[in-house]
């Protein structure tokens, strides 16, 4: 009777344990909300290329731009949960875009997305353009007292960490900003750089290369404690108290993925990072490897929906 049992259970498992076994079993994809050349997409396209030879397919970035992440993130939570196809998950559309009065959402990513794994934290900096006027935050703020509404400030759409970080920013300093809304912080760079848009506070990785080059001016690194490429820059907290912002993009996927599926893209990514190369070009671009597995990065979601909801309360912030 036992061994009767024991095979039925073997044949009711077995489907499922051969698919997450023999995972994948075709070119995987990485969803990215946001729009090419921006820190997310730089971040997926060098994720996939680690982790397509240890997972023994080519992974393969497709970029579906929106709604600050939620156009990517809808489609992977309504598609298949077989693990072929995850998003490339950032801090602002986990967190704070289901927390904002007056959105739109076509879900709720923080309860119909599950974490699978964290691949880096994502220092910030507050930037404008390099021929601006101003040569530090104090003269930005400075503008914005002298005529209300009239600094503008860059941001990846409703609901982003750029978003937050430019209303938190007038709210502490008592001042009135415009937000400027984009399809990511690639396409806000023209404006920036001309000078059309005021500035923006954003990771690091979007930014470094336009600042090297001189086309920006670094006014402070937002991120407590600074950033190793920027180690003489102040720091926004000291300027501005209250005033730190840093982020995370990690992968999520649907519910229902199979344990033993997430536990191999788990394992990818945590391999994907000891890569000295793929860590170099990573910190290069103002980024730091942080590997966490699906628990880690589910407490690092519930921190920050904790403290970017008491930002949106007591800074009174809307969607765009």
């Amino acid at each position: 009777m036992m061994r009767a049992l024991l095979l039925l259970l073997c044949l009711l498992a077995g489907p499922g344990a051969a698919r997450a076994q023999d995972f994948p079993t075709r070119p995987p994809r990485l969803l990215a909300g946001f729009a090419a050349g921006g820190t997310l997409d730089i971040v997926a396209r060098l994720m996939a290329e680690g982790m397509s030879p240890l997972l023994g397919q080519r992974v393969v970035v497709e970029n579906r731009p929106g709604a600050n992440g939620l156009i990517a993130a809808e489609a992977i939570a309504r598609g298949p949960a077989d693990g072929h196809a995850l998003l490339v998950c950032p801090m602002g559309t986990m967190t704070i875009s289901p927390q904002l009065p007056g959105a739109v959402l076509p879900l709720d990513p923080s309860k119909e997305l599950v974490p699978v794994a964290n691949m880096i934290a994502a220092q910030h900096a507050m930037v404008v353009a390099g021929k601006s006027p101003w040569r530090s935050v104090e003269e930005v703020v400075a503008a914005a007292r002298a005529r209300p509404g009239s600094v503008s400030y860059a941001t990846a759409g409703a609901g982003s960490g750029q978003q937050l970080s430019g209303a938190w920013l007038a709210r502490l300093t008592g001042t009135e900003m415009t937000p400027i809304p984009y399809r990511g912080m690639a396409p806000a760079m023209p404006d920036i750089i001309a000078g059309r848009t005021g500035f923006a506070i954003t990771n690091i990785g979007d930014v470094a290369g336009q600042v090297a080059s001189g086309e920006l001016r670094l006014l402070a690194v937002a991120s407590a404690g600074g950033s190793p490429l920027y180690p003489d820059a102040p720091l926004l907290g000291d300027i501005v108290p209250g005033m730190e912002v840093s982020g995370w993009i990690g992968l999520c996927g649907p519910h229902g993925l199979p344990a033993a599926v997430v536990a191999r893209w788990t394992e990818a990514v945590r391999r994907a990072l000891e890569d000295p190369i793929i860590r170099s070009r990573l910190s290069e671009g103002g980024m730091t490897p942080r590997f966490e597995d699906a628990a880690g990065l589910a407490r690092s979601m519930e921190a920050d929906r904790a403290k970017w909801g008491r930002v949106i309360r007591e800074a009174h912030i809307r969607a765009e």
